[in-house]
Parts: structure tokens; C-alpha cells; sequence
């Protein structure tokens, strides 16, 4: 018996025995999903159907999952032009741990996109003949990609996407590209083009150009958020800015980290919006990031020399008069470190480094152990290691939140083709689930099950409605909550449209009749520029253990 099984084992035994322990006996736990699944998961987003979208590029070589002639799609990699009759995208099925190939034309490889309003996946950019494509795949059983070949104005490659509150998205930088655009184009854009014929340009953003390093940029798949007051911070590898994108100005210019190592790409570390507290009299909006390389790392790396990752994480406290990066120390220094926002607040590291850069062959020393950070404990108390996979997950490889408080973890393929012998770190084609803590059994009875509403509810902005629990212990109705996530596009360590809310909740109440239940009374997100319209996964929260979610679709 291995040690996970001895932990599992104990957890059993107490449970059965009534018996109970802190949270930091049972560190989670690993499951292998799928030994190979066909391509390796470069990028992933969870839809509202329960399927992950997951594709690499189009120019890695033949995938282990062949497609008929009349998919094949022509590749460009430098060397040859040609075709290639397997896929680089799926579809997983969660339920079933099956998955079944895509078609895709164009190689999506280091791009970017979201889920937008009515639940489809809009994914643009990407290498050579696709960094101007737009793609589209709607939640349908059957469904393939439609792709639109000139969707945008400007090359993006290594850029990132952020839903906007009309249901838009911005497409802000890419390699070469101080910009921003969106998708689709604004109303007033195609009366432009009606008007005088001419083609339109994307946006400037000077702010891209003063944050690019040289030979390392360091500033590409720049760390992007939506304010609470419809503005955008940007973080772009030293500095951040706040910036109304309507105006093209910037609003604010916020103080460099101690240090001013790069925290971007290839010096890749992850950052993550804070949960945004809607019970607050005023609602606190902080961001924070974590890892990240040294400077100067990429270029040693390249030579040979893999310096060691930043071990330090960096809070700032956006809606303050006078902001200020606060420093915390991790357990393990990461980079290519993903940051995934748990349904009850907490946040997780998984994946990467500790040495090297993000970049072919540039990384060294798997970090295995999963970290929990936990904002609201004090500092020097925030950080608790968690049980190791087996698997190295280095460059490209991808994490994300699923519906049962999994964390479905992929990828790692640090070569510019698929190579499974004769490297340090072949490329990985399987997926593994990671279970948090909160999924350990002895924390069963104390999880709620939703019962109502139904998965797939509508609402409006600052609507209120009810969710029906139950709960197998007694309920301290003092610890309950209910949150709601807006599921991200995961890629190259940043999960991008990642937004968890803390909803306001009235008193829990008991209906002991026929069966013991509980109610509470819930206020959905007053605005658009609080919560994006489009699909989210919504959590009752007990004692720090969330249900199983449901999905609810706020209308815009």
C-alpha cells in the first residue's frame, strides 16, 4: 500500500468512527484519468456542457489520434509545408473520461480566448497562418470548430483575452503586437468601415512597448483584469497599470515589485484576482502574483546556466488611495506555476519548475507539491504544502477548476515537435486529476449537495433567488457562503476571465419536513462590470467545503 492509500485509509477509518482532524492531515490526493489521450493539453477551458476544450498547435507533428483525409490540415513548421491527418484538439467529456477529436485548420499553438455570453468558446490567434484566425465552438453535442481566417486586425501570438461587460472580449498584446483589439468588433467599428471604406487599426497600448525587454520581452501573455469599475489592470513583466480601455488612457501607474525581477513571459510566473467579497460595505479588489524568474534568467538558461525561480508572491490592494505590493514568501520557489481559484476562496499553485525559464528545454527540477494559499489567515500562515503528483508537468502544460471541485491537470511538452524518448521531459499526453483537501472523505458530511435550482438557471444582474441544500452533519449556519466562478481559458500559467465572487447571502433557514433541508437567500452580481455576463459555476460553501457546483448563466 502506498502512502496516499495509508492517508485515504486513515481518512476512512475516522470518518466511520465519527472522529475528526484538521484540514492539513489530508493533503489531497492524485488520480491518473487518462494514460494518453492523444495530444498533449497546451490549452484547456471547461464549457458549460461539462466538456473541456483542449488543442496544442497544429505544427508539433502527428498526434496519437488520427482524423480521415478530409480533416487534414496543412502545417507550417519552419522546415516543410505539408499536412497533417491527426488532430491537435479535443473534446473531454468529464462524466464519461472519454474524449473525441476536433477538426482544426489553422495551428492554434501560444494563443488565446474565453468563454463568452452564450457559452461558446471564442479562441483567436496563434502561430504563423493562424495568429489572424478567429475560432468558435459552441457547447453542442457534435459541434466542431468554425474558424474565421481574418478575424483579426493584428497578428497575435502569446497575447491574452478578457471578457468585457458588454459580453466582448479585448485581445490585448502578442509577440510584435503593442496593441489591443476586440472581438466581435464594436457597432461603431463596421459604421466606420461603412462610412469610409478603409480598414480599420487596433488600438496602441505604449505601456506593452515600455514593459518589452529586448530579446526576452518578458512581457508576452501580460496578467490582465476586469476592475469592479469597468477599467483593466494590466501587468506586464515589472509593472502594472490601470487602464480604460474606452479612452485609451492610462488611469494609474502602479509602484514596481521589490526587486523588479520579470514575471511574464518566458520568466513565467501566474497571478489571480483575489475573491471579490460582494458582501462588503465596499468591495476590496486585490491582485496577486507569484513566481517567476530572476532577471536575466532566460537569456543563462539558453547558455545553459537554469538559475533558480522567484520564490515570492506579491499582493497589492488595487482600490487603495495609495497601493502598495506587499511580499510573501512561497514553500517552494515556481515558475510556470498555474494559480487556480478554489470555490471556497483559497488558491492554488500546481505545476512548474524551480529552475530555468518557461521556453524549449529552458526549465529544470519539477515542482510536484501543489501549494494552498489561503488570503484570509494571517501572514506566515497562508501557505500549506500538498500531496506530490508523479508526473512533471513543465512547459506547456495547463490546469483548471472542474464542476466537482477537481482540478483536471495536462500537458508538458517542452519541445518544438512531440518527442516521447531520448528527453529530460518527453511529451506528456496524459491528464490527472488533482482533489484538494476538501475532497479528502473525512470532510463528507460536512459538504453540501445543492438541490435547487436546477444547473442551467438564468439570471439578472442583482436579481435575488434561493438555493435549497442539504447536508449530512449538523449545519453551523454561521459558516455558510455561497461563491460563484466564471470558469477560465487556461495557457502558459495564466488563466485568463479566472473571476470568483462572494455572493451576499441572507439567513440560512430549516425545513425539517419531509427530509431536513436548508435554505438561503442569495443576491446575484449587481453589474456587468462586477460579473461579465455568461456562464459561472455556482458553490454553497460550508465550513470552507463546497458542494458539487451548478451552472448558472447570468443574462446581460
Amino acid at each position: 500500500m502506498n502512502k496516499q492509500s495509508v492517508v485515504l485509509f486513515f481518512c476512512h477509518v475516522l470518518l466511520l468512527a465519527g472522529m475528526s482532524f484538521s484540514h492539513s492531515t489530508c493533503t489531497g490526493y492524485w488520480t491518473l484519468l487518462q494514460d494518453a489521450m492523444g495530444i498533449s493539453a497546451m490549452h484547456m477551458q471547461l464549457l458549460h456542457n461539462d466538456r473541456v476544450v483542449m488543442f496544442d498547435g497544429t505544427d508539433l507533428g502527428p498526434s496519437n489520434v488520427s482524423f480521415p483525409k478530409a480533416k487534414c490540415s496543412r502545417i507550417y513548421n519552419g522546415r516543410r509545408i505539408g499536412f497533417d491527418c491527426t488532430t491537435h484538439s479535443v473534446e473531454y467529456d468529464v462524466a464519461t473520461n472519454s474524449f473525441r477529436p476536433l477538426a482544426i485548420q489553422s495551428s492554434m499553438w501560444c494563443s488565446s480566448g474565453g468563454a463568452v455570453h452564450y457559452g461558446a468558446l471564442v479562441q483567436t490567434g496563434g502561430f504563423k497562418a493562424g495568429d489572424r484566425t478567429v475560432r468558435i465552438l459552441k457547447p453542442c453535442r457534435g459541434c466542431d470548430w468554425e474558424e474565421i481566417p481574418m478575424g483579426l486586425l493584428t497578428r497575435r501570438w502569446y497575447a491574452t483575452n478578457h471578457i468585457l461587460p458588454d459580453g466582448s472580449q479585448i485581445i490585448v498584446g502578442g509577440r510584435n503586437s503593442f496593441s489591443y483589439e476586440f472581438f466581435p468588433k464594436p457597432a461603431s467599428f463596421y459604421w466606420h468601415l461603412a462610412e469610409t471604406k478603409s480598414a480599420a487599426k487596433a488600438y496602441s497600448l505604449p505601456f506593452l512597448v515600455q514593459t518589452n525587454d529586448g530579446e526576452t520581452e518578458n512581457n508576452l501573455y501580460p496578467f490582465v483584469f476586469l476592475h469592479i469599475d469597468g477599467s483593466l489592470f494590466i501587468f506586464a513583466n515589472n509593472r502594472a497599470i490601470l487602464f480604460d480601455y474606452s479612452k485609451n488612457r492610462v488611469l494609474k501607474a502602479f509602484p514596481e515589485i521589490r526587486g523588479g525581477n520579470p514575471r511574464n513571459y518566458p520568466s513565467t510566473g501566474s497571478a489571480v484576482m483575489l475573491p471579490l467579497d460582494l458582501q462588503a460595505k465596499s468591495i476590496e479588489v486585490e491582485v496577486m502574483i507569484c513566481g517567476g524568474a530572476p532577471k536575466g534568467a532566460h537569456i543563462k538558461a539558453r547558455n545553459g546556466v537554469f538559475v533558480k525561480a522567484l520564490k515570492t508572491c506579491a499582493r497589492i490592494k488595487i482600490t487603495s488611495p495609495n497601493p502598495k505590493w506587499l511580499i510573501e514568501i512561497m514553500p517552494l520557489p515556481r515558475v510556470m506555476g498555474d494559480m487556480l481559484l478554489l470555490p471556497n476562496g483559497n488558491v492554488l499553485l500546481i505545476n512548474g519548475g524551480s529552475f530555468g525559464t518557461a521556453g524549449w528545454e529552458l526549465g529544470r527540477k519539477p515542482v510536484l507539491n501543489p501549494v494552498l494559499y489561503r488570503p484570509n489567515k494571517p501572514p506566515g500562515a497562508r501557505f500549506e504544502m500538498n500531496a506530490p503528483s508523479k508526473i512533471p508537468r513543465m512547459y506547456h502544460s495547463t490546469a483548471i477548476l472542474l464542476r466537482d471541485g477537481r482540478i483536471l491537470v495536462g500537458g508538458s511538452n517542452p519541445h518544438p515537435v512531440y518527442n516521447f524518448s531520448g528527453a529530460l521531459f518527453p511529451t506528456e499526453l496524459s491528464i490527472e486529476a488533482f482533489h484538494p483537501s476538501y475532497l479528502d472523505p473525512q470532510f463528507l458530511a460536512l459538504r453540501p449537495t445543492i438541490l435547487t435550482p436546477w444547473s442551467q438557471m438564468m439570471l439578472l444582474h442583482g436579481q435575488t433567488f434561493k438555493v435549497e441544500f442539504t447536508v449530512i452533519d449538523e449545519l453551523d449556519p454561521t459558516a455558510v457562503s455561497v461563491t460563484m466562478l466564471a470558469p477560465p481559458f487556461n495557457t502558459h500559467s495564466f488563466s485568463m476571465n479566472q473571476r470568483l465572487l462572494v455572493l451576499g447571502v441572507g439567513n440560512v433557514t430549516t425545513n425539517i419536513w419531509p427530509d431536513l433541508k436548508y435554505e438561503v437567500e442569495v443576491s446575484a452580481p449587481v453589474g456587468s462590470n462586477i460579473a461579465p455576463p455568461g456562464f459561472y459555476l455556482l458553490f454553497v460553501v460550508h465550513q470552507c467545503i463546497p458542494s458539487e457546483g451548478i451552472w448558472i448563466q447570468i443574462l446581460g
